[in-house]
């Protein structure tokens, strides 16, 4: 590696101010750790609007824009959610309870699994219907799930060590909640690099953990490759984690020169630390057929709509190829739906680097390639081709691929389904799958499997995948079974306020349908039009109210919050 552009000495005197203080930030007894999450929610509120203002001025539109709503939601109500997930298990061990209650894990079908979400009754109030459950690794026993969580803090303390967070370029949020999961879950001190496309929000990442700084838990440092590379191979720093492409993570584990490509065949690593990684890759969104209406048509093409155009496509999670049953007459009318919701949106430019040139690729190759709003929401209606450039590879921006199977009833197309998920897109974060409860009603065996079958670290169920990342007591990160050999979407898990061990994949669930209305579809709930939706007419509003109710619940501030709700 070339370190002569490099500040090094700034970098070594880094590692070895955080280094000096690993031992220091193991034995803060957990009331103290607690306090200090207490003391992080308000200074979350009291930079809130600067935080998201930074987002949305270097998206291309103002902090009153609606698009902004998405910089709340995967900036301060993000970290606000994370924070509250990990103070709620942190204070039941503080009482002397165990970290998941014991209801809450038991087996099924063969399988051990733990429900996580609502994890207090606020979550059950403010997202009425929505679930979450983790599966176990096959083997994993219901008592073995319960006695391995929060082992942090129930004697398997890990030794003093310094953690090396690579963050990403793309969601505010991800910098802060990495590292929150390597203090809190891991018990490791940190140094997280911000990634030059939004080292804007450093400042106020700075203000937020200022008392962990201020201690020489936590620092900061600005760059790009080199400085990333320099710090992961860096004899001070124990573990890294990542969050990116491939490239990156194979960039640190195998190097860029000519030798690379043989040390990876070889398992010659240039370094062996362990590395966490969330790596993205091609996520399908699976359309079963049932007996939909056309308000249902109309609900879920803003819902296929948002998991692919939520932040212009630049989620390692968006939705890129929509799987459409090719027998259904609803696959039709759901595409044009799904065009009206282009049509309609307001304008915004993709502005992740590299995002034009790829829609430019995207274009190219498919000569009926629809453009809608400013011409760089793409809709490529009629893949035939496995090999197609939509199919193979993440395209990390505003560009959704149809691809339609065959299957005559339910059970035969989850079937085709599910095999063209695992075994042809690359990648195995996460996918959603939709159904109709009374389809899944008719339909239980075929549901079950496909669910059980799919090989995703998050699947979602009438909810798009990416909500997964975004709730704190819900694991994160890849299906396993990945190698740094073949990295995939990567190893490991993030975002784990329960801090289980062994997951195999989070299981969340949303009403197929809005209220009321999910009461003529067999899957009723209290919750309307989710804010998260690009199509909320008060999202900004709705977000905003919120965060702040997140940050410090309180009963006086839900009339105005569920009044923001309803109006969208």
């Amino acid at each position: 590696m070339n370190t002569s552009a490099l500040d090094t000495s700034f970098l070594d005197r880094t590692v070895a101010d955080v280094r000096g203080n690993a031992e220091s930030w193991s034995t803060t007894p957990l009331t103290e750790r607690i306090a200090l999450l207490e003391r992080l929610q308000p200074r979350v509120i009291s930079r809130a609007v600067e935080m998201a203002g930074a987002g949305a001025r270097a998206k291309g539109y103002e902090p009153d824009s609606r698009w902004a709503a998405e910089d709340w939601i995967g900036g301060p109500w993000a970290v606000a959610q994370n924070t509250g997930a990990y103070l709620h298990v942190l204070r039941r061990i503080a009482a002397g309870k165990d970290p998941v209650d014991g209801k809450a894990v038991h087996e099924e079908d063969g399988h051990t699994r733990v429900d996580v979400f609502p994890g207090t009754g606020w979550d059950a109030l403010l997202l009425n219907g929505f679930t979450a459950q983790v599966w176990m690794r096959p083997g994993v026993t219901a008592e073995q799930a319960r006695a391995c969580a929060a082992g942090e803090y129930r004697g398997r303390q890990r030794d003093p060590a310094v953690a090396l967070v690579l963050g990403a370029g793309n969601v505010a949020a991800i910098t802060a909640l990495d590292i929150l999961h390597k203090l809190y879950a891991e018990g490791q001190v940190v140094i997280a690099k911000m990634n030059p496309v939004n080292a804007y929000v450093r400042p106020h990442f700075e203000y937020v953990f200022a008392e962990f700084i201020e201690r020489g838990w936590l620092r900061f440092v600005d760059g790009g490759a080199a400085e990333g590379g320099y710090l992961a191979h860096h004899e001070g720093v124990d573990t890294i984690h990542v969050t990116g492409s491939e490239r990156t993570h194979d960039a640190i584990v195998w190097g860029t020169d000519e030798g690379a490509e043989q040390r990876r065949r070889d398992d010659l690593p240039l370094t062996a630390k362990p590395l966490s990684s969330e790596l993205g890759g091609v996520s399908p969104c699976i359309v079963t057929p049932g007996p939909w209406s056309d308000a249902d048509f109309r609900f879920q093409a803003e819902h296929i709509v948002t998991s692919k155009m939520n932040n212009s496509g630049h989620n390692c999670i968006a939705s890129q190829v929509l799987v459409l049953p090719r027998d259904w007459d609803g696959s039709d009318r759901l595409l044009d739906e799904i065009r009206r919701v282009l049509r309609a949106l307001p304008e915004r430019a993709d502005y992740y680097p590299g995002a034009a040139d790829r829609l430019a690729s995207v274009q190219a190759a498919h000569a009926t390639a629809e453009a809608y709003g400013d011409g760089c929401r793409l809709l490529v209606p009629d893949i035939t081709d496995h090999d197609d450039l939509l199919v193979i590879g993440e395209v990390f921006g505003s560009a959704l691929g149809v691809v339609r199977l065959p299957g005559a009833t339910p059970a035969d197309f989850l079937r085709h389904a599910v095999d063209f998920a695992n075994d042809t897109l690359p990648g195995t974060l996460g996918a959603t799958l939709i159904v109709h409860p009374r389809t899944e009603k008719s339909n239980p065996e075929a549901v079950r499997l496909a669910i059980a079958g799919l090989r995703y670290g998050t699947l979602g169920v009438n909810c798009w995948s990416g909500v997964g990342f975004l709730l704190g007591f819900t694991p994160w990160g890849a299906f396993p079974g990945h190698t740094r050999q073949d990295i995939g979407s990567g190893i490991g898990f993030v975002h784990n306020a329960f801090m289980l061990e062994d997951i195999e994949k989070t299981v969340l669930r949303a009403p197929f349908a809005p209220a009321p209305r999910g009461l003529l579809t067999g899957d009723p709930s209290l919750s309307p039009r989710p804010p998260y939706f690009v199509t909320h007419r008060t999202a900004l509003t709705t977000v905003q109210r919120l965060t702040r109710f997140t940050a410090a619940p309180g009963l006086t501030k839900l009339p105005a919050l569920f009044a923001a709700a309803l109006r969208g």
